[in-house]
């Protein structure tokens, strides 16, 4: 029989409920936070455009971002205002609504990243 190696204590009358990453009371458990800023992304933002699974509607898509969630999301929003259209956020993802690669190389560009083109 194997072993689970997560398994363990998951509650203790001293502290109640416990984290089973870091052991301890949820109270003090600090997983949470290290997850939240650790950055998602490889540090080369790429940007290309999608329309694969989506009806035929392309979406312009930046990865390798290696900015928090907070960051992710305000350069988000700026995208999205810079191209007048809708979009989401999704596991360290920028989707924006429409064909604006050129529009938002540009954007990020003047902030510093070094994006390019990706795909065709």
């Amino acid at each position: 029989m194997k072993s689970s190696s997560k398994g363990g204590l998951v509650y203790s009358t001293d502290g109640g409920r416990m984290c089973p990453e870091c052991r301890r009371a949820l109270a003090e458990c600090v997983c949470k936070m290290v997850a939240k800023a650790e950055p998602v992304g490889d540090g080369a933002v790429r940007v290309t455009r999608v329309t694969k699974g989506r009806g035929g509607k392309s979406v312009t898509i930046v990865k390798g971002l290696t900015l928090d969630p907070v960051a992710l999301a305000l350069l988000g929003k700026q995208l999205r205002t810079v191209c007048g259209s809708g979009g989401t956020i999704k596991n360290g993802v920028i989707e924006v609504q429409g064909d604006h690669c050129e529009q938002i190389i540009e954007v990020l560009r003047k902030d510093g990243h070094a994006a390019k083109r990706a795909g065709g």
